[in-house]
């Protein structure tokens, strides 16, 4: 027997794709403050086991480029006593730039990220 009453499943607050979108700003942000982009990357973990498979790759995308992006700023900081730190540095910032605006143009397009475990730009 089917009902043809009320759907009463609660509906989110704010959309997924949203929070994705929310994230990458985040990690925008993270150049100037540091803490949003930790903010972000506690949001796309609490959020990949839920999410739809092409909202996942985004989120998968997101968490490894902070880690990966954290292991470059180590390094560069550590590194940065001697020469070759400055160009770990502006490579990270780069790198990371890329990877978020092209998260950023994937998102918008609803599109998935063709390689989230990608250490380049996906």
């Amino acid at each position: 027997m089917t009902t043809t009453g009320p759907d009463t499943t609660p509906q989110p607050i704010v959309p997924s794709t949203d929070i994705a979108l929310i994230i990458y700003i985040l990690y925008f942000l993270g150049y100037f403050t540091g803490i949003t982009a930790i903010i972000g990357v506690i949001m796309a973990h609490i959020q990949l086991d839920t999410a739809d498979p092409m909202l996942a790759t985004h989120y998968r995308f997101q968490i490894r480029t902070f880690w990966i992006g954290l292991l470059y700023l180590v390094v560069g900081t550590v590194l940065s006593l001697i020469i070759i730190g400055w160009a770990v540095l502006a490579w990270w910032f780069i790198w990371s730039l890329i990877r978020s605006i092209k998260g950023v143009l994937a998102l918008n397009e609803r599109r998935p990220i063709a390689d989230p475990g990608s250490w380049l730009f996906g």
